[in-house]
């Protein structure tokens, strides 16, 4: 039995077949190529650098983010943009 059985996640990131992908942020799904789960991915990790996220908590706090070659645009608060980050590299672990 899972731990995680009754808890629903707000990103989630998974493998649709094998170059293709769907993101779901809290409802909204997204397909995405590897291709631009690459370029999210690099934007995840400058935007969570500790100077970045530091700049971010200080100024605005939230991030506007483009998503699949902006089709999409999506408002991240510090807090879900870890999520993000953490959901991303959950994916890119089993390369």
């Amino acid at each position: 039995m899972s731990v995680f059985t009754g808890i629903q996640f707000n990103i989630k990131l998974e493998q649709i077949t094998f170059c293709n992908y769907q993101l779901k942020i809290d409802d909204k799904v997204m397909s995405l190529t590897f291709p631009q789960l690459l370029q999210l991915r690099n934007k995840v990790q400058t935007l969570t650098s500790l100077d970045s996220l530091e700049h971010i908590i200080q100024n605005e706090n939230f991030v506007l983010l483009f998503i699949a070659d902006r089709k999409h645009l999506e408002f991240f608060e510090v807090p879900k943009l870890l999520d993000l980050k953490e959901e991303i590299e959950l994916c890119f672990c089993n390369y």
